[in-house]
């Protein structure tokens, strides 16, 4: 009699049902895995042959057939064992076949019985969720994260002999979880580097408050040691806490990379991904035979840092500018597309040349008018188009870099406000698709960007004097609306739309020449 057991895969972020079908024959012993199934799936059947023996349990002396079907989805990963493995107990009459109906079953045998974790449990257990499964066991190490999702029953294993005792024995206990409990610890993080311990460089952190509060793209250009890095690793500690949403979805990424620890099962903090200029595209945005997330994915939500933007070769710099404007990337292969989630902030440091000292208030430059051409060129009109904030970082005065005098504003300050412009927003976009200013389509932007009569005229010359195109000058309502919100205005007002254009308006290609 041929039994079936429940499991799930994982393609994308999507999980699919799969019926793990056992079937035992007379012939000669053997084990044959059919339905599409990888390396890692096939390697399965000498992985649970021992598991069960070393169980305490008989492995039948006959030929074992499992089906994974569908048969025409990939199977790839571990977590097929426990499913296997429990078929075929089933099979030799350990476990009755009518108590496991209802559940499903996740997890990679060791050798000795041993229930491994595996990766992207998070979405799996949503997925078959979705399909109507109540109870699913899975391995101790993955059932807090398991747990997350609420309205289903969770047990986590440690061996195969758990799992049989659960249906003959004593039931492993359910696992809980107070998912908001995990997630309020965002505010109680601290975080190594902090604004009070950056002197000076006002309009470079309020151009960062802004961009934290309306999730905008923002490049910073200056000097070598104007202090562009060290206000990019203080970003991170003036980003708002996750919403739910949010962090469920972050989670579920991490599941699939396996980046999820046993003790922190939720994603509680903002990614700040920062990476080398020796970085591939396919590192950035994803990829491989099995297509996994890259880098943008990995920021979703949170900071993608660029540090040396200009190093970055330009055609790594190119495959950037459809997630950012889309907020998704979809990675194409011969047998099927995914797609996978990328709205992430874009924060890029660089020097304005290629010695560094471009329009330096204490050093000269020693570029020539070619080499600074050929330097910003990697930099496309394009990508420069999709980035809200440009600003000039110059180096500190003696006088600046002396001046104890002064204590500066620290992060927790800045955060705050941050975090009222925030709900404002979330407030504001309740009834919509989105959570943040920089989300704006063009049809959300003509009813939520409004501006009156005298803004509309230094629009006019806006567009006529710097020649803006459609999506910068888009960029630039969606920039105003955030400095409204950090007002905590209603409408955004002139002094809002100018100071987003003064941040609109920096031009690379003119650095150091006024």
């Amino acid at each position: 009699m041929v039994n079936k057991i429940k499991t799930g895969t994982v393609i994308g972020l999507n999980a699919y049902e799969v019926w793990v079908e056992t079937d035992v024959v007379n012939s000669l012993p053997s084990i044959s895995i059919v339905g599409l199934p990888d390396a890692s799936v096939n390697e399965a059947r000498d992985r649970v042959k021992s598991a069960i023996k070393n169980s305490g349990y008989t492995f039948p002396s006959k030929k074992v057939v499992i089906n994974l079907a569908p048969a025409d989805l990939k199977k790839v990963g571990t977590s097929f064992d426990l499913p296997i493995a429990i078929g075929i107990l089933i099979e030799e009459e350990v476990i009755d076949i009518d108590k496991v109906k209802d559940y499903a079953f996740i997890g990679e045998l060791s050798l000795d019985g041993q229930i491994r974790g595996v990766n992207g449990v998070l979405p799996l257990v949503l997925g078959l969720k979705e399909a109507g499964i109540q109870n699913i066991i899975v391995p101790k190490s993955n059932s807090k994260e398991a747990a997350l999702i609420e309205g289903i029953n969770i047990y986590g294993a440690e061996h195969l002999t758990d799992v049989v005792n659960h249906f003959t024995e004593t039931k492993i206990p359910q696992t809980h979880i107070d998912v908001r409990q995990y997630l309020s610890k965002q505010t109680e993080q601290d975080y190594p580097f902090d604004f009070k311990n950056v002197k000076g460089q006002q309009k470079a952190k309020k151009a960062l408050e802004i961009a934290a509060a309306g999730g905008h793209n923002i490049l910073m250009i200056g000097s070598p040691g104007s202090g562009k890095t060290l206000m990019a690793k203080c970003f991170a500690s003036i980003l708002p806490p996750l919403e739910l949403s949010e962090a469920l979805e972050l989670t579920k990424i991490y599941s699939i990379c396996g980046l999820l620890s046993e003790n922190e099962p939720l994603m509680t903090k903002r990614p700040f991904r920062a990476i080398h200029h020796t970085a591939s595209a396919n590192g950035i945005i994803g990829g491989g035979t099995t297509p996994k997330p890259g880098e943008i994915t990995l920021a979703h939500r949170g900071v993608l840092f660029l540090d040396e933007m200009i190093e970055f070769p330009r055609q790594v710099l190119e495959v950037l500018r459809q997630p950012l404007e889309d907020g998704e990337i979809v990675i194409s292969r011969a047998k099927h597309s995914i797609k996978y989630p990328a709205k992430f902030m874009l924060l890029g440091a660089m020097n304005p040349c290629p010695c560094g000292f471009l329009g330096d208030r204490e050093k000269q430059c020693t570029c020539s008018d070619f080499q600074i051409s050929r330097y910003l060129a990697k930099l496309s009109g394009p990508l420069l188009d999709r980035i809200d904030l440009q600003i000039d970082v110059p180096r500190l005065t003696p006088a600046e870099l002396l001046n104890t005098a002064d204590a500066e504003e620290d992060s927790a300050t800045i955060r705050q406000r941050v975090v009222n412009a925030r709900k404002i927003q979330l407030e504001r976009y309740k009834k919509e698709s989105i959570l943040t200013n920089s989300e704006l389509t063009s049809e959300l932007i003509k009813k939520y960007c409004i501006i009156d009569e005298s803004s509309k005229e230094i629009l006019k010359i806006a567009i006529v004097k710097y020649q803006l195109s459609g999506r910068r000058y888009d960029r630039v309502l969606k920039l105003a609306r955030t400095i409204a919100d950090l007002d905590s205005s209603i409408n955004i007002q002139q002094l809002h739309l100018m100071q987003a254009l003064q941040y609109r308006m920096f031009n690379p290609e003119e650095y150091g020449k006024t």
